[in-house]
């Protein structure tokens, strides 16, 4: 199978590497991406949208030579959603890991600051999100500041936009890293307005997955035995 991996905010393909390798030795096909402008730090970005992004990653799966496991992770899973909307016919499942799909018309995350056309990685525990990198040590988390890549501000704020309701029918997997899976499904279940796509989501599967928010990094190998779970799934 192909799959898929698309990087959440200030990420590129290589936060999959730890990952990528067990994927392959279980004899998939694994595309790790770097969305437009992700490159590197020094990388041009001006005028990149988030339209750009949602287009990268359908043509990875108009690349694909057969059935398509998205994975997504953070706001990844906002840019696979979109991407799986464009192409339900050819995404056998998606993985959402520690994110969901954004709802249409909605940005995949507003109210982060911006400057000259650019959002940075926030400190987290500045910004009250400890539990974001709880299993970070020293090195690691210095490393994850360190190598942040600013984010286009137009992939947080453009709106996402949605058409096809056979995304409805694609079978989600949905990873809690840093919240649990009974988190998530209390959300669902009491109408959170964020988690209103992946309420209409004929199949969710909930997989708890404890630790940061960042598990391809501090947990590699328990991300792909969760990847290649998902893929065994009808």
């Amino acid at each position: 199978m192909d799959i898929i991996l698309v990087p959440g905010l200030w990420l590129n393909g290589s936060c999959w590497d730890a990952v990528v390798p067990a994927l392959e030795e279980a004899g998939h096909r694994a595309r790790p991406l770097t969305l437009p402008g992700m490159k590197s730090k020094g990388a041009s970005r001006a005028g990149i949208t988030l339209r750009d992004h949602v287009d990268a990653v359908v043509a990875a799966v108009d690349e694909a030579s057969g059935p398509v496991l998205l994975v997504g992770h953070s706001a990844g899973s906002g840019i696979g959603h979109a991407a799986l909307d464009a192409r339900p016919d050819r995404v056998a499942r998606a993985v959402y890991i520690g994110g969901f799909p954004s709802p249409n018309g909605s940005p995949l995350l507003d109210g982060l600051p911006a400057e000259n056309g650019e959002v940075a990685m926030p400190d987290w525990a500045e910004v009250g999100e400890e539990a974001n990198v709880e299993d970070f040590d020293d090195e690691q988390l210095a490393r994850l500041y360190a190598e942040a890549i600013p984010v286009p501000v137009r992939v947080l704020t453009d709106p996402v936009e949605l058409r096809d309701v056979r995304r409805y029918d694609v079978p989600v997997t949905a990873v809690c890293p840093e919240y649990t899976a009974d988190d998530l499904r209390g959300w669902v279940d009491g109408g959170a307005e964020q988690l209103g796509e992946l309420a209409k989501v004929r199949d969710v599967e909930y997989v708890d997955l404890p630790g940061g928010h960042w598990p391809q990094l501090t947990q590699p190998e328990r991300v792909a035995e969760v990847i290649l779970e998902a893929a065994a799934r009808p």
